[in-house]
């Protein structure tokens, strides 16, 4: 029964892939919009101000060798693009070498960057940002290559998150009739408990230094993609375009019963240990009738500069909505910051959504904490 299951799954995986296909165009360029998709975000900065009813600024200290992200690294200022002064959202890192008065969450001074999230959770659609890294022009005690802040991770990524605790006493071998996301197939940290994570990076830019190669991450509940590809054509210290396509799919899952799963928050959830965890990893279902249901389930995720494609994502792909994330931080694993202060810089961001019959909303829903919250 399994084989003739999981040859059912991958012929549907395999039509569904060609059916939400979009065909690039010719020159590698992204391709038109689907004449569905909505535009959502059009943000400019032109007022010189952030609007705190589309964006919240972190305070926030995560991983090691670094002392976090804070709010005074994130500001509003001029500068030039497209040969012309306009508002630009800067994003500001403080390297090894910092001593001013600026302080991270535990009120160390070097390492601290800064970070911007969006109010709203999006899905499938196109996220265009048109960014900057470091300067052209040398600056006192700034990088000795001012376009490459070696030792910090300037970075644009969606990102949610949700912690879900099985009841007390209950054991964590098991499904849990009174907590429908409890799933037993993905414990964190040994407990019985889950993490639900959804997050794409397009991309993360410079890991061990090398602000060359980009990281294109997916995150999907306890599974981890990563990949790079060459963005060397973005380290100059000019604006240039990224754009990321996020694409999700309903996915038809042959075998599933009524009475294997549990209605919750307008989907159903696994509750049966003999559905292959593979099959749906973790992500809910949609009923389609009686005994039949297809995983809500995240496709590809295809990145572009400049107009020109430079890789994508097909495996753990997330199809639950996200944050926008934009921002710089200096993780330990980003090496040595041999300098004072760097940015990066945004002119300007749009978002249309696609709104993907695989999409999932309403199941990740909190901000990202806040060091003082």
């Amino acid at each position: 029964m399994i084989r003739i299951r999981r040859g059912l799954y991958a012929q549907a995986l395999a039509s569904a892939a060609l059916a939400f296909a979009i065909a690039p165009r010719a020159d590698g360029e992204p391709p038109a919009l689907p004449t569905n998709a909505r535009p959502v975000l059009n943000e400019h900065w032109d007022d010189g101000k952030i609007d705190p009813a589309r964006w919240y600024v972190l305070r926030k200290k995560w991983g090691a060798g670094n002392h976090g992200v804070v709010r005074e690294n994130v500001f509003v200022a001029e500068d030039r693009v497209d040969g012309r002064e306009r508002s630009v959202l800067v994003c500001r890192a403080h390297g090894d070498r910092y001593d001013g008065p600026i302080v991270g969450v535990d009120g160390e001074k070097t390492r601290v960057g800064g970070v911007l999230v969006s109010k709203e959770f999006f899905a499938s659609g196109r996220f265009e940002i048109v960014a900057k890294i470091g300067s052209i022009s040398a600056t006192p005690g700034g990088p000795d290559e001012p376009a490459r802040p070696v030792g910090a991770v300037p970075a644009m990524w969606t990102y949610a998150y949700r912690y879900v605790e099985a009841s007390e006493g209950h054991d964590k071998t098991q499904f849990d009739p009174k907590r429908p996301l409890y799933n037993p197939h993905m414990p964190a940290y040994g407990s019985a408990a889950n993490e639900y994570w959804s997050e794409l990076d397009f991309p993360e830019f410079g890991k061990g230094g090398d602000l060359t190669t980009g990281l294109y991450n997916t995150f999907l509940q306890n599974r981890h993609d990563p990949r790079t590809f060459d963005v060397s054509s973005a380290i100059d210290a000019e604006y240039h375009t990224f754009v990321t396509d996020w694409r999700t799919r309903l996915q038809p899952l042959p075998g599933v019963r009524d009475d294997q799963v549990v209605e919750h928050a307008g989907y159903w959830w696994v509750a049966d240990k003999q559905v292959p965890f593979e099959d749906y990893l973790g992500n809910p279902l949609k009923r389609l009738g009686p005994d039949r249901y297809a995983v809500y389930c995240g496709g590809r995720a295809t990145h572009w500069i400049d107009g020109k494609k430079v890789g994508e994502n097909d495996r753990f792909v997330p199809s639950m909505a996200a944050q926008l994330n934009l921002g710089i931080w200096l993780p330990e694993w980003a090496g040595p910051a041999p300098w004072n202060e760097s940015s990066v810089s945004f002119a300007s961001i749009r978002v249309w959504q696609f709104d993907d019959e695989g999409d999932v909303r309403g199941i990740l829903t909190d901000d990202i904490a806040s060091a003082d919250d």
